[in-house]
């Protein structure tokens, strides 16, 4: 891969991860809720589990759906179906310090898998490994998901720790309360452009 290639292929990288979607809705909220240090394991989840589905995208899963459109079509009604119960499980976040928890941060494991249902981050996934490893090897693929992964964790690192910062505004339970609920809203908004094309 040549240094023009890899660099086209950061940036291609940093600005899908940095720009909004359903990860960085997530990510903030939970910043916001449960602070950095709690959401680590979601972060990893996210960086890694989409770094993962890059490189098997890479690999060839993305032909299946060309194959067989109705999973395609199977995928979109899944993904909208988590989308809605992950906006109802930030909109009823407990407020930081409740005596009774309502709410945890996604684990390693859901945040992992929840990038299979993202739209955003097959979109994300199909477009870098068709643009930056045309030849379609094991190494062309790899190469791309480790780029992703090198420039995904600082990008959702940012929007977590904003999240964070804004705790210091949502010091009251009904600020945070229409704060988590405006992150729900939004989470759904991300997706409704590409699940309705």
């Amino acid at each position: 891969m040549t240094l023009t290639l890899l660099t086209a292929l950061l940036a291609f990288a940093f600005v899908s991860s940095i720009t909004p979607g359903p990860n960085n809705v997530m990510l903030l909220a939970s910043g916001a809720n449960f602070g950095v240090r709690r959401s680590l394991p979601h972060m990893f989840g996210v960086s890694i589990g989409h770094s993962f589905m890059v490189f098997m995208v890479g690999l060839g899963l993305a032909g299946l759906f060309v194959t067989f459109p109705k999973l395609q079509m199977a995928l979109g009604v899944v993904a909208g179906a988590y989308m809605v119960w992950l906006a109802w499980k930030i909109a009823n976040a407990a407020p930081p310090g409740a005596g009774e928890k309502r709410g945890n941060p996604l684990t390693f494991l859901q945040a992992a898998a929840f990038q299979w249902v993202n739209p955003k981050a097959w979109i994300m996934a199909v477009a870098a490994q068709t643009a930056y490893a045309p030849e379609a090897s094991v190494w062309g693929a790899l190469f791309v998901a480790i780029g992703f992964m090198s420039v995904n964790f600082p990008a959702i690192t940012a929007w977590t720790w904003l999240g964070q910062e804004m705790r210091r505004f949502l010091t009251s339970r009904r600020r945070l309360q229409v704060f988590n609920w405006t992150m729900a809203v939004l989470l759904i908004a991300s997706i409704l452009p590409i699940l309705l094309r």
